[in-house]
């Protein structure tokens, strides 16, 4: 647990009431994991390019220079909050796309005849990384090595760097793990592949916004971020392709964002993820981590006292998001739990396919039994999250895990 104790500008900050104006009093939301609110204040960046800026921002006319300077603002701003330049950034639909096009984009604009190329991958990655290596080895005859994790869910920098073949092209981990939080270590599998000559991704979707990401600190080539884990809209999202690592787009057309990803720019969205990237630049600054994690180990605490000894938390104790908790209840399913407890928004750490639910992958691969991953659930809290929140469903959680 981190400690609460860095001074009353800190405590102001925990105690204060952070309000949204359409965000419900209850349930309470806890799976920021899942998604974010879109704060207001994208919300009011948005609506120029919806009014006044709505023209086609690579047209040669006078009414295209205010969206045309909306999206270079945008990527700029993105930029800055990655520690990238302006011209790294391509704008995407969604995370899923950033993935397919780093992972089977560096693969395609690498390939050498007669030569199968290799990717490296981890058992945790979000199932849009897999979907893309999947793809490469079903459709363009890649092999594939997928590293194992241990039972906090961290890889083995020392394992990747022995999956690395003559034939690896690529390496691709998540910065952080969409269910446990667990934060995996970047740099030293950069630094790993980069000894070989081979290219790095990683999908920060989940950590971009919430800690410090520099991708010149992690060394990364290509890393995803994506809006709506970011207090933006969903459908928006960007890859950063570090400055001369080639990629085949995925999408041909009118040549927009370099020739990588055709069609007509989403100026609208485009401001959002923008300004979403500067408030989140600011939140960093003003250690909303700290404020996060005093939240979540408070909500963990309350609960734990409340069900004592029953409660277990998942993933690794210090590198993991400020925010997460993934935690099982000793004598729960995790959707029934939730199911008795409406007042509590929040997710479970199974999959459910047509009704019927099955243990998460992400768990099972960290080594929990059925049982546990059957029993977890995903606790994550946010930007308006507040000391009552926490100690209120904490209570809820427990009283539906009594019953």
């Amino acid at each position: 647990m981190v400690a609460s104790a860095t001074g009353g500008r800190l405590r102001e900050r925990i105690d204060a009431v952070r309000s949204h104006p359409d965000l419900p009093a209850r349930p309470i939301y806890l799976d920021h994991n899942a998604t974010t609110p879109v704060d207001p204040r994208v919300v009011e960046a948005m609506l120029p390019a919806l009014r006044a800026d709505f023209a086609n921002p690579s047209s040669s006319h006078a009414l295209a220079t205010g969206p045309a300077r909306m999206v270079a603002t945008a990527r700029t701003q993105v930029a800055a909050l990655i520690g990238a330049d302006a011209d790294e950034v391509v704008f995407t639909g969604s995370g899923s796309e950033a993935d397919a096009l780093a992972i089977r984009g560096a693969v395609l604009a690498a390939a050498t005849p007669g030569v199968r190329p290799h990717v490296v991958t981890q058992a945790t990655e979000h199932p849009a990384v897999l979907a893309a290596v999947e793809e490469l080895r079903a459709v363009h005859d890649a092999t594939v090595s997928v590293v194992g994790v241990d039972g906090r869910g961290r890889v083995d920098p020392a394992q990747v760097a022995e999956a690395i073949t003559d034939a690896t092209v690529l390496v691709s981990v998540m910065h952080a793990n969409n269910e446990t939080g667990t934060l995996q270590p970047i740099a030293e599998i950069a630094q790993a592949a980069h000894d070989r000559g081979v290219l790095v991704h990683t999908d920060a979707a989940q950590s971009v916004g919430k800690v410090p990401v520099d991708v010149r600190e992690l060394g990364v080539d290509l890393l995803t971020l994506v809006g709506h884990k970011m207090y933006a809209p969903k459908g928006i999202a960007a890859l950063y392709v570090r400055r001369g690592v080639g990629l085949h787009p995925l999408i041909g057309g009118g040549g927009q964002e370099r020739g990588l990803r055709a069609g007509t720019e989403n100026v609208p969205y485009i401001a959002a993820l923008g300004a979403a990237a500067a408030i989140a630049a600011r939140a960093l600054a003003d250690d909303e981590p700290t404020r996060l994690t005093t939240l979540r180990d408070r909500l963990v605490e309350r609960l734990s006292a409340r069900l004592a000894g029953r409660v277990h938390l998942h993933g690794h104790p210090t590198e993991r998001l400020p925010g997460a908790a993934n935690l099982h209840i000793d004598d729960t399913i995790g959707h029934l739990l939730l199911d008795a407890t409406p007042d509590v928004a929040a997710s479970t750490g199974s999959a459910c396919h047509s009704g019927n639910h099955t243990p998460s992958p992400v768990l099972t691969a960290m080594g929990l039994d059925p049982s546990a991953a059957m029993a977890t659930v995903r606790l994550s809290v946010g930007r308006w999250t507040t000391k009552a929140d926490v100690d209120a469903a904490a209570d809820l959680l427990a009283a539906g895990a009594l019953t």
